[in-house]
């Protein structure tokens, strides 16, 4: 009856006008690292009919920090969350996308400024509490290529990599500025290639600030008006962690006006239930 409930309040998304969209890139032998982390690992431990049905089992290892996933604000401050002490709540939020596409192009180690915030506001209004705010650099269409998506023919080199990333002063805008959950972005690190010492992961490891990095597929969704789930393993002690990042659109803003709201907080209930969903599961 639980795991029948959560999947109601999934389904009472979309028949109210919602569409999800998968903003994960799978993690697979391409899975892209930061140079120095030991690659995505699979092993196959049964995978055959026994007697009376097919069985499957399989091993794998990762990193944390690979693909679509979440820097906690341990990863770059000391006493910041691990993984296992980020609320569910700050897992979910309004959705803030943040297009540099063009700028991009032109400048492949350009960083989000508070103009470009600014203007946002202008167009779409205030950036809403607990949003989670996205940068769309174009940079999903280069996955999984390690030397287009590090803009460099050695991505082994950190000190060769060229692409977009936060700028600390944007960073800080919202953080004095704007109650924000979540900074992401399509590429492999908020900070932009070219960084030396990381000021926008310290920043926000000092706010308490999750990161989410590889975004895929931003062009999918609007600029606002979204709901944007970051569902993290829950790795203890995990500096950074895979996580599956979807959002829900609203289809038709007439129908949900009154509804969007009910439907954060139900997505919320869902994400705290899904550890006693699991205990159900293997009793």
């Amino acid at each position: 009856m639980l795991l029948a409930s959560i999947i109601n309040m999934v389904i009472l998304g979309t028949s109210q006008g919602m569409r999800i969209v998968d903003l994960t890139h799978e993690h697979s032998p391409s899975t892209i690292y930061w140079p120095g982390n030991p690659r995505y690992n699979f092993t196959i431990l049964f995978r055959n009919s026994t007697d009376s049905y097919w069985y499957e089992s399989n091993s794998f290892a990762t990193a944390e920090h690979g693909g679509t996933h979440v820097d906690a604000p341990a990863h770059f401050y000391e006493g910041g969350w691990r993984v296992q002490q980020i609320p569910m709540e700050k897992l979910v939020g309004k959705g803030v996308i943040i297009n540099v596409k063009q700028k991009a192009s032109i400048d492949p180690d350009y960083r989000v400024t508070v103009e470009d915030l600014v203007n946002y506001e202008r167009t779409h209004g205030s950036i809403p509490d607990g949003a989670v705010v996205l940068m769309n650099s174009g940079w999903s269409d280069k996955y999984p290529n390690p030397n287009t998506v590090f803009n460099t023919p050695t991505p082994s080199d950190p000190k060769t990599f060229h692409f977009p990333g936060w700028h600390v002063n944007a960073t800080a805008w919202l953080t004095k500025n704007r109650n924000i959950n979540i900074i992401g972005v399509d590429t492999p690190s908020t900070d932009y290639g070219q960084s030396k010492v990381f000021p926008t992961h310290v920043l926000m490891g000092k706010h308490n600030i999750i990161g989410v990095e590889n975004v895929g597929f931003l062009d999918k969704i609007p600029e606002s008006g979204s709901t944007i789930c970051v569902a993290v393993l829950k790795l203890t002690d995990g500096s950074g962690a895979p996580a599956r990042v979807f959002a829900m659109v609203e289809e038709n803003k007439e129908v949900l006006a009154s509804g969007s709201d009910n439907l954060m907080s139900e997505v919320i209930l869902l994400f705290s239930l899904i550890p006693f969903v699991h205990r159900l599961i293997g009793q």
